[in-house]
């Protein structure tokens, strides 16, 4: 193998490439160490390719005084690396890339062991080899770049907006959303969080109508109550119509339940959530709640929620699914109209860092608990962060129908 990396390295394009101290003769046996340190000097003295004949002439040149017995081994060399063929550059490449690691592994285990045996008492010999090989050890990448051709772009704008808004006047702001966004969705308690992700999918227009696969994974209600939500919304029937009216509400339900499954995820973490979308392959995925799918690996909140969502944002793009986390907002939102992404339940702005797309949920606030008027209706959708085509941010006022679990405009 070494011979034949000599014989590539003879490629004056590729020993650029490739030469320095990611190329040091300590990757060479004792005998072919020397033919490389030969070929350093004519690559730096004629700046070219070289033929073997010219390697072989510049060695024994520079080499005059050898033994015969060592001229005749040489020659042997030279013999079989004229035999060699050159190399793949790209497996050249990676070859010299793993060697020099191998290297500078063994240069690093044996100051390793110069301090455990106690001859060495300062970190600078460490810091040194650092200084030295920290621009060399680099992987051997062959890396695909991004199509950013005029039809491309003009393609994946389009299929920014795959799934479409049901709810006519947020659709009219903001189109829809694809595989690889996540989208935040924040409301304090009891305004209507489930309802609302029951009502994008399984409501009529929704997503699951619109042939979307969609993963709905519970860890805060029974998934028959969430179920039920998406009953209601599917048929537009509150669950005592349902059962009044089941026949209608059985054909009504039956496309969109095809489309829709349901899991109790109670206890389950990011890493469960991942395996199951690898597995089961969904267009659209609801977390209800993310916050409870992060792993508290540390005693900050705001550290291990902006993991979570930075772990739910590399899941969509890398398995092309939207991402619905479902949020609580702080104590900061209550009774307030106009919320933001600051009010998000334990996060700073780590959780808002990585959302494509956040919806805040808020109402009126309730003056008068005895007021005929205190269980209201109108719900407002907060826009908060927009980076989907057009970049909407606002108000949109909508209306919740509880019973049914649909947000109407």
């Amino acid at each position: 193998m070494e011979l034949a990396l000599i014989r590539t390295l003879m490629d004056k394009e590729f020993y650029d490439n490739n030469k320095g101290i990611r190329c040091p003769d300590e990757l060479f046996s004792k005998d072919v160490r020397k033919i490389k340190q030969t070929l350093d000097y004519a690559m730096t003295t004629y700046e070219r390719s070289l033929t073997t004949s010219e390697l072989e002439a510049l060695f024994f040149a520079n080499n005059s005084t050898m033994t015969t017995a060592n001229k005749q081994a040489y020659n042997d060399l030279f013999k079989r690396v004229s035999r060699e063929e050159s190399m793949n550059k790209e497996i050249a490449s990676e070859v010299l890339s793993k060697l020099f690691q191998q290297v500078l592994g063994n240069k690093l285990a044996n100051i390793g062991f110069d301090y455990v045996n106690g001859s060495l008492d300062s970190l600078e010999p460490v810091r040194n080899l650092l200084q030295t090989y920290q621009d060399d050890f680099t992987p051997n990448l062959k890396l695909e770049f991004g199509n950013i051709e005029i039809d491309h772009l003009l393609k994946a704008n389009d299929i920014q907006s795959q799934w479409k808004f049901n709810i006519p006047s947020l659709g009219r702001n903001v189109e829809g959303i694809s595989g690889g966004h996540l989208i935040i969705v924040g409301a304090r308690p009891n305004t209507g969080k489930t309802s609302f992700h029951a009502s994008l999918i399984g409501a009529p227009g929704g997503f699951a109508s619109q042939g979307a696969k969609c993963l709905v994974l519970c860890n805060e209600e029974a998934y028959e109550r969430v179920g039920a939500r998406y009953l209601s919304a599917a048929t537009s029937l509150s669950m005592e119509e349902v059962k009044g009216n089941y026949a209608l509400a059985a054909s009504r339900y039956e496309p969109v339940r095809k489309q829709i499954e349901l899991y109790d995820s109670t206890g389950k973490d990011m890493g469960w959530v991942e395996a199951i979308i690898k597995a089961y392959k969904p267009d659209i995925v609801v977390l209800d709640m993310g916050d409870k799918f992060a792993v508290k690996n540390s005693d900050k909140s705001d550290v291990y929620l902006k993991n979570a969502a930075i772990h739910a944002r590399n899941i969509a793009k890398q398995y092309d699914c939207a991402i619905i986390w479902m949020s609580q907002l702080s104590a900061d939102a209550e009774g307030k109209i106009n919320v933001d992404q600051s009010m998000l339940e334990g996060s700073k702005t780590g959780k808002a860092a990585e959302a494509d797309l956040m919806v805040l949920i808020s109402k009126n606030p309730v003056l008068d608990v005895s007021d005929d008027d205190a269980d209201d209706s109108q719900r407002y959708l907060i826009i908060a962060k927009n980076k989907l085509k057009g970049g909407w941010h606002g108000k949109i006022t909508c209306e919740l129908d509880g019973a049914r679990a649909q947000y109407l405009a």
